[in-house]
Parts: C-alpha cells; structure tokens; sequence
C-alpha cells in the first residue's frame, strides 16, 4: 500500500485518479480547502485523511500539514487543482492574475516544499497535472498559461534537484478535457459545450496513473495528452 496526497481530488481528472488509487487499497490524504469539503472527501474515500487548507492562501498550509498530523513518508504528491480564467492582457484585472499564479504555481511549489522530507523518505513522486497552456499560449490565455508555464519551470527544477533524492518528478499535459473546468472555459469564451469533442477525463487518468506505476527503472518526464481523431 502506499500514501498519496492528492489536491483536486473534488471533481474531474483528481478525483478520477483518487477513486483509482483508493479502490486498490492505497492510503489518501486529501487535500480540501474547508472542514465541510473536508468530510465529504472522507465520505467519497472511507480510510482517507484531510488537510484542510484552501490554496489560495499557500501561508496556511504550513499549520495545516502539522495539524493534520502525516505520515513520516509519502510516495507521491499529486496535484490536481487548478483555477483559470481567461481574458485578453488588456482587460485582466490585477487579481485574476493573482489568484491564477497562487493557486495554480505557489501552492503547487509550497506543498511540495513542505512535503519533500516525506518524500524523499519514501523515494517517492511528485506529479503536476499542468496543461497544454504550459507548452503554448495563445489570445486570452495569458495570465492561465504563465501559471502553467512556472508550474512547467517549477517540475523542471524539481526533477533535477530532487533526483540525487531518488525522487521522481512527472508533468502531464492534457489537451482539451471534458471537465467541470472546461466548461467553465467554454462560458468564459461564450462557446457551446460539448463534452464528445474532447478528452475523457479517465483518459487522463489512465496517462497519471501509468507514470506513477513505472517500474523504478525509468521515469515520464514529460507526457503530453491530446484529443485524438474522431
């Protein structure tokens, strides 16, 4: 059995790769950004644990992992959540550009810091669901892409540093997917919706799921998913 700590693991492609992990016995900490949300989670995982702590404010998850109480290691962190909201340079207020970067960038790379000594304990893994935005970015995407980008320099620093460790560190990159988030995209961009013409979410999860189970051997470093031909 091994322990992950999962972030995102409410909806979409996280709570896909949570009902995986946990349906074949491995231990959960949740990550939930209130006491509510909390005790749902541990509802939806029976066994599981919670850090409650919400990433838009990365200053409290220090308190938050201690008085959660976890393990002495962890084999792997997945980081599932993510926040966006799109709109042209010109137009994007200050705070979207915030929140976009704290949730998305230094929440990421503060969990990971707090959580490394258990970690490397474990040799485990570090995994950053990130985006097709983290490769390119197009109109109306900036302040998103530039939150994925650093999570792309972020995995890239930590994979180098962190190797001597005999800790592993993937970035997956999913295309287009049939999410909560990708119908929040669709109405900022005053889209129609339909979820057939992009990616199953299990697919993504299935890519997740393959990294974290290779052999010791080797590594993905980095593994791009798109939306095949229909």
């Amino acid at each position: 059995m091994s322990t992950y700590v999962i972030t995102g693991a409410g909806s979409g492609i996280g709570r896909l790769v949570a009902e995986r992990l946990h349906a074949r016995g491995d231990a959960l900490i949740v990550l939930a950004r209130s006491a509510r949300r909390a005790a749902e989670l541990i509802a939806a995982f029976p066994g599981s644990a919670a850090v409650v702590a919400d990433l838009a404010d990365p200053s409290a998850l220090a308190a938050a992992i201690d008085e959660a109480d976890l393990p002495a290691e962890i084999d792997g962190i997945v980081h599932g959540a993510g926040i966006v909201e799109l709109g042209a340079v010109a137009d994007l207020p200050r705070d979207a550009w915030t929140s976009q970067l704290t949730v998305n960038l230094v929440a990421p790379a503060e969990l990971t810091r707090l959580l490394l000594p258990r970690v490397r304990a474990a040799r485990g893994h570090v995994l950053f669901v990130n985006s097709g935005a983290g490769l390119n970015a197009h109109p109306g995407w900036a302040a998103y892409a530039a939150s994925k980008h650093g999570l792309k320099a972020l995995a890239d620093a930590l994979r180098g540093e962190e190797g001597p460790h005999g800790v592993r560190v993937t970035t997956v990159y999913p295309g287009r997917t049939a999410t909560p988030m990708q119908e929040k995209v669709h109405e900022q961009e005053g889209a129609a919706y339909d979820a057939d013409r992009w990616i199953d979410p299990a697919s993504v999860a299935t890519a997740i799921m393959t990294a974290l189970d290779l052999p010791r051997d080797a590594v993905i470093s980095d593994l791009s998913v798109r939306p095949g031909p229909r």
